[in-house]
């Protein structure tokens, strides 16, 4: 496993939904954080946890001059959906704009997505298959892997491919499910997932490397079917069956075609994370629903 040492002082880019996961917990251990927002307001609330919040963008490089020089960033830019901004310029140029910011010497450790694979047909995948993917997010990430390799050649960075990230307040196709809608065609591959609190805890042994290895698969290494799945989050949340494909009209089509693969995670296991508190979805989905049950008593006490 990587040296359980926390780095001193850390600046993660896009502290958001895993990215904050990471925060805190590297805050308990007595890190300091640095994270860098567009937002005011969110610098704010960032403060408050005890962060040390810095406004900028990364696609607007002018506004990073000046960042604090670390030893440690983690880069967890999600993809702002509300923009029109492409793939490519959102990670690619994100990315080279901040590397480009802060030290040669500074290790970073880059979020990244499975969706770099093309692989289908219920294909086993880990960190040496073959890359070729099919839609402009993972083509995106992939390029990004590149430019991060080509900034830290000597081995000073770590690339981790997340699974579907899950947790309270992000299930996959929740409100469809919630409300007895059908989902077609949910039957036919297989989702690979993570935890966002397993993610965050991956994140953190890799922060605290060096790493043994360049490249992880970050997943539960439990594939399940994607019926299987929707079907136990419709029996938790207490939604009507769904039916077998094709069984019934005004089903909802899945938005986009996904790639049947099954990732593999022993590298994972035997390098960053030994024991996940959330080894497969049954166990997740459960805790996810739970706290968003808490949360929703909160807002309505």
């Amino acid at each position: 496993m990587a040296t359980a040492k926390s780095p001193e002082d850390l600046l993660i880019f896009g502290c958001g939904y895993v990215g904050i996961r990471v925060a805190k917990r590297l805050l308990l251990r007595g890190t300091r954080v640095h994270a860098l927002t567009r937002s005011k307001a969110r610098a704010g609330e960032f403060a408050r946890e005890g962060l040390r919040p810095v406004v900028g963008d990364w696609l607007r490089p002018w506004t990073l001059r000046g960042l604090p020089q670390v030893p440690v960033a983690l880069i967890a830019v999600g993809r702002d959906r509300s923009t029109n901004v492409d793939f490519y310029r959102w990670y690619v140029d994100g990315l080279r704009a901040a590397l480009r910011s802060i030290d040669p010497s500074t290790r970073v450790v880059y979020l990244s997505s499975t969706g770099v694979y093309h692989q289908d047909g219920g294909v086993w995948v880990d960190e040496y298959s073959p890359c070729r993917p099919k839609r402009a997010g993972g083509a995106a990430h992939l390029a990004a892997e590149a430019v991060l390799r080509s900034h830290r050649p000597g081995g000073g960075s770590t690339i981790l491919r997340l699974a579907g990230i899950y947790g309270p307040g992000r299930l996959p196709r929740f409100a469809e499910i919630r409300t007895g809608q059908l989902l077609e065609g949910a039957d036919d591959g297989f989702l690979n997932l993570i935890h966002a609190d397993d993610a965050a805890a991956a994140a953190v042994a890799a922060l605290s490397g060096p790493t043994r290895e360049p490249i992880y698969v970050i997943s539960d290494g439990s594939p399940v079917r994607r019926r299987d799945f929707y079907s136990e989050l419709g029996r938790l949340v207490g939604a009507p069956a769904m039916l077998p494909s094709g069984t019934a009209s005004g089903m909802v089509r899945r938005p986009r075609g996904e790639n049947s693969k099954r990732v593999w995670n022993r590298r994972m296991r035997r390098d960053l994370l030994p024991r996940l508190a959330y080894p497969d979805y049954r166990c997740g989905l459960r805790q996810a629903l739970s706290l968003r049950s808490m949360a929703a008593a909160g807002d309505q006490a």
